[in-house]
């Protein structure tokens, strides 16, 4: 006679809790999780589907709601926190490998781009067959709502690429600042936001095509910020200083000078603070992170309660592949809902604002689905590899090409979107370009990336 056990298997994520350190900063693992999940709840709140099949932005519709974007423009501060990440993984790859070995930079950059590549190549998967899919049955060319509403969303939805390809970018050069940091120390920031001022005035009064030059120095002054976080010279007192001259700032930027009220990007305005950012998404950056800074001592305190901080372990493994999936799954919903005739109530309106709750309700279960298919290209191995023992110095350059041909192969697919059959060209920077061609600088980028290919689908399918 055989007895069963009656004790529960262990709960990783209680266990993973359970052995934090604690000297751990906490609040960063909430900031990087809930920075992201606060983009998904914004995009829910501003998209919607009018009765004629057209993808609508509520900030367009109702203008009083954008100075919500002054606090719902999180991005600032998950590129700060990706400066702390990747200043305690340099420091870890400092005690394994000296300084200047040959292959040290490739194992730094390849660990990184294949955590974060993985699951941005399933979503493309998916979106690209889909747009295969809808250009030969002939969605794409059809003309009225559903025809409209197959091309925005193969343009539309992939959009949220451009963060994977800013914020690769800033791993790529993470070695290169950390030691800027090192030698100029906030002075480095100071430099980067001073030069991102420069080339706004270039922009606005000279060559326009200058501002592109902010895509980098606004995001990295953010991830500047993480070194600064790390050496925690962000005291409270300096988060205050940088709330009350970050927002003064934005404040003066969108009453007096040439920018808009929304720090996000809306269609139809001739000037957006986010492509590429500005002055005003620079200020306003500054400001939301130096509330992070000030609330950093008592979140720290709150997050050593072990619930609260088991919150964050179960949430964390999940929030990059829930922002990838979140607009699929709006989109799903609001089709859905316009196919069985559900009305949408009219934006801001008493109806809109509560039945927000309900939509999010529904959107959360669809994206939990969606999730859980699809997390598991998210999960591999949290570790740089070996740092190769041939060739090392030409997998250093090796590396270094993928991070640009990365890094634009991905910054064009999410301008020009993916229906690869349909090929419209969209300008980018210098010329027009397709969706094919994007995807081809992504692939040669991927290509090249010394020793991913042993660790693309690790753990993936299992």
């Amino acid at each position: 006679m055989t007895t069963r056990s009656t004790t529960a298997s262990p709960d990783p994520a209680a266990q993973a809790a359970a052995a934090t350190p604690a000297h751990r900063d906490r609040w960063v693992d909430a900031l990087r999780a809930g920075s992201l999940l606060v983009v998904v709840l914004g995009h829910w709140l501003m998209v919607g589907l009018t009765p004629g099949g057209e993808i609508t932005n509520a900030l367009t519709e109702v203008p009083a709601l954008q100075p919500l974007t002054w606090f719902l423009q999180v991005m600032p501060i998950f590129f700060l926190v990706g400066g702390v990440a990747h200043s305690y993984a340099l420091e870890s790859l400092d005690r394994r490998v000296a300084p200047g070995t040959p292959g040290r930079y490739a194992t730094f950059f390849r660990g990184r781009a294949v955590r974060l590549l993985r699951p941005t190549l399933a979503f493309l998967a998916l979106w690209v067959a889909l747009g295969v899919v809808a250009h030969v049955t002939g969605l794409t060319a059809r003309p009225g709502t559903v025809g409209r509403f197959a091309r925005d969303a193969l343009v539309g939805v992939p959009q949220l690429l451009w963060f994977v390809g800013i914020y690769l970018g800033a791993c790529a050069l993470a070695p290169v600042m950390r030691t800027f940091h090192e030698r100029w120390g906030p002075y480095a920031a100071g430099l980067l936001a001073g030069a991102a001022v420069l080339v706004d005035v270039v922009r606005f009064n000279a060559v326009g095509l200058a501002g592109n030059l902010n895509f980098t120095l606004v995001w990295l002054a953010f991830h500047q910020l993480g070194f600064l976080w790390r050496d925690d010279r962000l005291t409270p007192r300096v988060g205050w200083l940088m709330v009350v001259a970050g927002y003064a700032g934005m404040l003066v930027a969108v009453t007096v000078g040439p920018y808009p009220t929304s720090m996000v990007g809306l269609p139809g305005e001739p000037v957006s603070n986010m492509a590429p950012p500005t002055v005003a998404l620079l200020a306003q950056g500054i400001g939301i992170c130096g509330l992070a800074v000030v609330a950093r001592p008592v979140m720290n305190r709150v997050l050593r309660r072990p619930r609260a901080w088991l919150v964050v372990v179960r949430a964390a493994p999940f929030a990059m592949t829930a922002f990838l999936w979140h607009l699929t799954a709006l989109m799903v919903v609001l089709v859905t809902l316009w196919a069985l005739g559900v009305e949408q109530p009219a934006v801001a309106s008493w109806r809109w604002w509560l039945t927000r709750p309900l939509l999010f309700a529904v959107l959360l279960v669809v994206t939990a689905v969606v999730v859980a298919v699809f997390v598991r290209f998210d999960r591999g191995p949290r570790t740089a590899s070996d740092v190769p023992t041939t060739a090392a110095r030409r997998s250093d350059v090796a590396a270094a090409l993928s991070a640009v041909l990365v890094f634009f192969g991905i910054l064009m697919v999410s301008i020009v979107g993916v229906d690869v059959l349909g090929s419209r060209p969209v300008f980018f920077l210098l010329g027009e370009v397709t969706p094919v061609v994007g995807l081809g600088v992504l692939a040669a980028g991927l290509a090249v990336l010394p020793g991913a290919s042993r660790a693309w689908w690790h753990r993936a399918a299992g």
